[in-house]
């Protein structure tokens, strides 16, 4: 079933008197359950495609309804409230908030949420316990391995529980065991719980962990050089 449905898809900044456009056109469907993995040269359009699809940034032109929603016509707010409820973001860098502990980190997304502090409690022990971490719950960032970080910032990613999990480089600044480890979690997250899962990466070992790659140039997909169909494999 497809979740995700992108046409026509644009996204354009003004500099100057030039126009930039990182995404032209774009058509792409995404199945629910789909681990894709999105690849390219650096500007190719593949961190705007998953912001667009985070609820990060709104298209210029086009459509992406996703779960029958059109994110273009959801207000500021509106569009806030779904993305707090559908996506969670896994970020190469982690970005987690260097003062506040690995379990503070995590219950920081479930704040926005009707719950009380038992059920959040409970919410963050299991997405922690999930990534293998919750015995540095009291630990700060910097005092946590580039591999613990990553985990924690996919416990904090998964902790309302989102249909669709979008990643940008998880594993660009770990080594390769740290990277492997990460990979075999996204890996659970969606075989075992059926997440979405959308990866940007430059690493082809790393893109082989999903079940379908595509390949972005000049904000189109693109097949040994030329643009492919609607949801066409690379």
């Amino acid at each position: 079933m497809t979740l995700i449905e992108c046409r026509a898809l644009t996204r354009e900044y003004h500099k100057g008197d030039n126009v930039i456009r990182p995404l032209d056109g774009l058509d792409l469907d995404v199945d629910a359950g789909e681990f894709l993995a999105l690849m390219g040269p650096s500007g190719s359009g593949k961190t705007t495609l998953l912001n667009l699809i985070a609820g990060i940034d709104t298209p210029t032109r086009g459509t992406l309804r996703i779960a029958g929603t059109d994110l273009a016509r959801l207000s500021r707010g509106a569009l806030a409230a779904w993305r707090s409820e559908n996506v969670g973001y896994v970020f190469q860098l982690y970005n987690l908030v260097p003062v506040l502990t690995a379990y503070e980190n995590v219950e920081l997304p479930l704040l926005l949420h009707p719950l009380n502090r038992r059920e959040r409690h409970a919410r963050v022990m299991a997405a922690l316990e999930r990534m293998g971490v919750a015995d540095r719950l009291d630990h700060f960032p910097r005092q946590l391995s580039g591999g613990q970080e990553q985990r924690v910032a996919i416990a904090r990613a998964i902790v309302t529980d989102p249909r669709i999990i979008v990643a940008d480089e998880p594993t660009g600044d770990l080594d390769k065991h740290a990277a492997a480890a990460v990979m075999a979690l996204l890996g659970e997250l969606n075989g075992e719980l059926g997440k979405t899962i959308i990866m940007v990466t430059h690493d082809p070992k790393t893109a082989d962990h999903a079940t379908r790659t595509l390949h972005l140039d000049k904000g189109r997909l693109v097949e040994s050089g030329v643009a492919t169909a609607i949801g066409a494999t690379a």
